[in-house]
């Protein structure tokens, strides 16, 4: 009897092995976070000695304060090691409800926020709660590349809107106009943007809402991550302006104003109608969210603030240094950014395309940094460069790709 399914354990195997893995349609459809391959492979280079200076991952580079390090071990030792609500504890929620909405000059309440592991399945549940297969999803392009991912593989028919330089990497709200439709289920937007660094203003946001007003159908998915990280322009959303807040799904997070990146914990704002079906989602894939990190983000948002801040500062001087530099390399431009940590530099005229100049930067000069098609296809010509990253590392990031290009 052992004999026979052990016969039978190799032959699936074998199998498996001839025949490749199993994969649903769905899978076939989801797309990746490019980032991570850029950064494989430039770990690859370094465990074979060469030094890379890394502009390509979207993490602060400083440590978690150590405040918000010490709530979590107190938290451990207090017994915060079990499950949680799956909506989040109600003292964080309470507490994310107030900073939230000081910051966008809002009231929000407990029972409108939801706590995940991360801020992206925020964006996740939100598409896979809202959007029907076939239902159009418009979402900016260049942009984050798990909207049109995950738009794919709940169904849904992604639509780009595009970010053009000429428009300061803005869309065209007469264009938005034009692709708006009856079968348009959700719009996806980001303010302080990624890669271009780009803020939606006060009077931009205000005649975007108008245009979509009239779509009753319509939700709005505001991924406000970097809602902390804003230099010159102020910070606003969407979800301030007449008829807006009932349908706008505010995603927002600890991970860059808290450099929390491996704490994996976000959140959403949103109706609460809504929240209790992403409460559900969340019971059913995760259960909730670690107690004891979530113990710690009280302490983050009604701790002090001057680490972040200092954080904030300091992106700021880095900023002014990258974007000096990219302007100083031949066939290299880029617009000074307003917000996040990136510069989205244009690279036409180098001759090269990005994919091509972006993997001759890693390989040649040691420079580990993203083509623009890693964000959808209006990022060709441009390449996305980090600054979460020292002054010193950036000032010799550009003299080694400006002894690439030179040469």
């Amino acid at each position: 009897m052992v004999v026979k399914k052990t016969k039978r354990i190799k032959k699936l195997k074998a199998c498996t092995l001839a025949c490749g893995l199993p994969e649903s349609s769905r899978m076939k459809q989801m797309g990746t976070e490019t980032a991570f391959d850029v950064l494989v492979r430039a770990k690859q280079l370094e465990a074979q000695g060469k030094h890379v200076i890394h502009l390509e991952i979207g993490e602060p580079d400083f440590d978690t304060p150590k405040n918000i390090k010490e709530a979590a071990k107190k938290a451990l030792d207090e017994g915060y090691t079990h499950y949680g609500p799956s909506q989040g504890l109600p003292e964080l929620r309470e507490a994310i409800a107030q900073k939230a909405g000081e910051l966008r000059g809002m009231k929000f309440s407990a029972d409108e926020v939801v706590v995940t592991p991360g801020a992206k399945p925020i964006m996740s549940f939100a598409i896979m709660a809202l959007v029907e297969d076939g239902d159009e999803v418009i979402y900016v392009n260049p942009g984050f590349p798990i909207y049109e991912s995950m738009i794919k593989f709940m169904g849904g028919k992604p639509i780009p809107l595009p970010l053009l330089e000429k428009n300061n990497f803005l869309p065209d709200l007469k264009h938005l106009k034009k692709i708006l439709n009856k079968k348009t289920r959700m719009l996806i937007i980001n303010t302080p943007h990624n890669p271009c660094g780009s803020i939606m203003t006060h009077d931009f946001l205000a005649e975007m809402a108008k245009i979509l007003e009239p779509y009753e159908d319509l939700w709005i998915l505001s991924d406000e991550i970097y809602s902390r990280i804003t230099y010159e322009t102020p910070f606003e959303t969407i979800a301030k302006f007449p008829g807006m807040r009932e349908r706008t799904i505010i995603l927002d997070g600890f991970s860059k104003t808290y450099a929390m990146t491996g704490w994996r914990i976000g959140y959403g704002i949103m109706h609460p109608d809504l929240a209790k079906e992403l409460a559900r989602i969340e019971t059913n894939i995760n259960s909730c969210t670690t107690t004891f990190i979530q113990r710690a983000c009280i302490e983050a948002l009604l701790g002090p603030q001057d680490e972040p801040e200092r954080m904030r500062q300091e992106f700021k001087r880095r900023r002014d240094v990258i974007v000096e530099g990219i302007n100083s390399i031949k066939g290299f431009s880029c617009k000074k950014p307003e917000g996040a940590f990136y510069v989205f530099a244009n690279v036409k005229e180098t001759g090269y395309n990005a994919k091509e100049l972006a993997d001759r930067l890693l390989q040649e000069a040691g420079v580990a940094c993203l083509s623009g098609t890693c964000f959808g296809k209006y990022g060709e010509g441009y390449i996305r460069f980090s600054y979460a990253n020292s002054v010193e590392n950036i000032q010799e990031a550009i003299r080694r790709i400006k002894k690439l290009i030179e040469k």
